[in-house]
């Protein structure tokens, strides 16, 4: 005989399953994709069973056709979406005319998509073009070392944050604050300390006269979207500059629009200016690109040859970086990123009041980078299992470790796309709530 409970869990369950039907099964040419990728790519990444074909907006399509929402943005690259107009004619012009050719020789992209982030950066006077995230914090951290050395001082300690994420190449996976990904590959870099996030007592106490760098995200992205608070930016400012350290904020994942803001570590106030600031993600839309902005006191330190890359700031990239930049900087556009992930929050805060106990901590600075943490349960739920269920319903999200839930959709992701994926997040809980029934 059927309890009240189970009906429910049936009712639910026949409900939920008409959605999920159509994204159980995996295509032939799918399958054939899977193999070929475990034949021949070395195994580095613990990939979903997604396979996307094309994009178009916010939203993604697998080879047979299904559509997915794009909650995830490439992991806060793909800022205009999937095949925006303005990146797709930005490509097209730029490959027409001219691709690479190396940094012997001047070329106009780069100064252009250059002019724009100085002017749009407090405090910062050059730009050095790099091709990833990881490689604009390498290059930070020679900056740093080569300033310091040509001052004639001796300042060989870095400090990071806990839960801070910073790259994989050896210097950059050095000053990330993560044992599980080093341990294979001690040693690290020496003399690199972390402290807790937001906790003022600890950076007064390790941030001594021998620190050359302080490394910090304003946004803790891979970390699960913690939030550096104004006031612990402010202090972090105040204690560099008394003490003679470098102060460099990592707006790899959190710059250029992705919190409603141009930058990030605006959220500490127009007085708040870094030593330098290293971008990438977005910054070409999807094509491979970093940038270390400096200040001119940092600039005036570094000489020919002190650092270089060979397909760096070439004019493909930095004129589709033009065309991107321009987009977010366009009238309104801030503002619309601002709603959209005011619009998530709520939903995510309504979510968790009323339709599940598994939703925890709802976190964000503003605009569309926000973690919220899967509370702790008796069934196992893990964030793992929320993005695989979301996926199953057609809408893909991020982990940012075990337990935490990361959105970064495209800035451009629409307010009923957001009322979608909020509807497929509200029906993923109802069946993990029924599954514990």
């Amino acid at each position: 005989m059927l309890t009240r409970q189970s009906l429910v869990k049936l009712n639910r369950h026949s409900v939920l399953t008409k959605r999920t039907a159509r994204f159980s099964s995996l295509s032939q040419k799918h399958q054939q994709l899977h193999d070929d990728d475990k034949q021949y790519i070395l195994g580095t990444y613990a990939r979903s069973s997604l396979a996307f074909e094309r994009g178009e907006g916010s939203q993604l399509f697998d080879f047979d056709g299904r559509r997915y929402l794009d909650l995830a943005g490439g992991i806060a690259v793909n800022a205009l979406g999937h095949s925006h107009p303005a990146w797709q004619t930005a490509v097209n012009e730029q490959a027409d005319q001219l691709t690479h050719v190396s940094n012997l020789f001047h070329t106009e992209p780069p100064v252009e998509l250059a002019r724009r982030l100085i002017h749009a950066a407090n405090g910062m006077d050059k730009v050095f073009f790099c091709n990833s995230g990881a490689e604009a914090n390498e290059a930070a951290l020679k900056f740093a070392r080569k300033y310091h050395y040509k001052n004639g001082e001796n300042r060989p300690r870095t400090v990071t944050l806990e839960q801070s994420f910073h790259g994989r190449t050896m210097g950059s996976l050095s000053l990330t604050a993560k044992p599980q990904i080093q341990e294979a590959f001690r040693p690290m870099l020496p003399d690199i300390d972390h402290i807790a996030l937001n906790d003022v007592d600890a950076a007064h106490s390790c941030i001594t006269e021998d620190v050359g760098m302080v490394l910090v995200e304003p946004i803790q992205g891979e970390g699960g979207c913690n939030v550096a608070s104004p006031e612990f930016l402010q202090e972090l400012r105040k204690i560099c500059t008394d003490r003679g350290a470098l102060l460099v904020v990592d707006e790899v994942q959190s710059g250029l629009g992705r919190t409603g803001r141009m930058f990030a570590h605006e959220l500490a106030g127009p007085d708040f200016v870094p030593d330098m600031m290293t971008l990438a993600k977005p910054l070409a839309g999807g094509l491979p690109i970093g940038a270390t902005l400096v200040g001119q006191h940092v600039a005036d330190n570094i000489d020919f040859g002190d650092h270089g890359s060979t397909f760096a700031g070439n004019p493909l990239c930095t004129h589709v970086g033009c065309a991107v930049f321009d987009t977010i900087a366009a009238d309104g556009f801030l503002d619309h990123v601002r709603a959209m992930g005011d619009r998530i929050v709520s939903g995510l805060q309504h979510l968790a009041e009323v339709d599940t106990p598994l939703i925890g901590d709802v976190r964000s600075a503003g605009g569309l980078l926000i973690g919220f943490d899967i509370a702790q349960n008796d069934q196992g739920v893990t964030a793992g299992t929320v993005m695989q269920k979301c996926a199953d319903r057609g809408l893909v999200v991020l982990t940012a470790g075990a337990n935490a839930v990361r959105l970064a959709p495209p800035l451009v992701i629409t307010e009923q796309e957001v009322d979608e994926a909020l509807n497929i997040m509200r029906e993923t809980f109802l069946e993990l709530n029924s599954e514990s029934l």
